[in-house]
């Protein structure tokens, strides 16, 4: 289940503006450019800026996202009409013949419970064609990020056109290795509506990843540092192979 950040008709409504600055994205533009991918399925792709971004180049694009309000702000945006949007997640997939699927931002460390990450994995390869690429990130455990997540280092006041002035900030709320939960406030001016959003992120350390990457018949391309955090985060690029390399699927 997503949060209600995502889920919630309201702070759908405002996540790119609390949000403006995705230049995370770019390494996954450069991935996506390095492979000559012609389709991609974006796994929880929010309020769709990745999509678009994609779809904005010229290439197919499957979007998919548990999160209907988010959804509904993606297909309101400007070209919307050329990405195929789907209400759910990447278990329940049919083949699509991808050439790249992607989990960008939190997607995966958003997938907590063991199963559904697995089914998760298997549902991305699926859809993606033999040969085909899976890149995703997760933050290096070892870096303790969460401790950095308070109110006196996130709290911001956002002026949003439209919306008026709106106040945010996080606060963890419980740490049980390898969980981490935590809770963003937000406050509205306009007329003093207070609503929260809880999440629950999964840190997954580098080796527990690659064995359940391979136990999904996946072949580790690469685990590189985003360069937009280094030595912060790892981007995972896994490979369904061919059926000349033994592809079970």
């Amino acid at each position: 289940m997503a949060d209600e950040g995502f889920t919630h008709p309201r702070l759908a409504a405002i996540h790119d503006p609390l949000d403006p600055d995705r230049g995370d994205l770019d390494a996954y533009v450069r991935i996506a450019e390095e492979c000559g991918a012609r389709r991609v399925l974006d796994i929880g792709c929010g309020t769709g800026v990745f999509a678009l971004l994609l779809a904005d180049r010229g290439l197919d694009v499957v979007a998919v996202d548990p999160a209907g309000a988010s959804l509904d702000v993606a297909r309101g945006k400007p070209g919307s009409a050329r990405v195929r949007w789907m209400h759910g997640d990447a278990t329940g997939l049919e083949p699509l013949h991808a050439d790249l699927a992607t989990m960008t931002a939190n997607v995966a460390q958003q997938i907590t419970a063991p199963r559904a990450w697995r089914d998760t994995l298997r549902g991305a390869y699926r859809a993606l064609r033999p040969g085909g690429l899976l890149a995703f990130e997760t933050r290096d455990p070892a870096r303790r990020a969460w401790e950095e997540w308070n109110r006196e280092t996130s709290y911001r006041v956002h002026e949003i056109a439209g919306v008026g002035a709106v106040e945010s900030w996080v606060e963890v709320t419980g740490v049980r290795a390898p969980l981490v939960s935590f809770r963003w406030t937000y406050v509205f001016a306009s007329d003093g509506q207070v609503l929260t959003s809880d999440s629950t992120l999964r840190f997954r350390e580098r080796r527990e990843i690659e064995v359940d990457l391979a136990a999904r018949g996946y072949l580790v391309e690469d685990v590189r540092d985003a360069p937009d955090r280094p030595g912060r985060e790892l981007v995972f690029l896994a490979r369904r192979p061919t059926e000349s390399e033994g592809d079970g699927d």
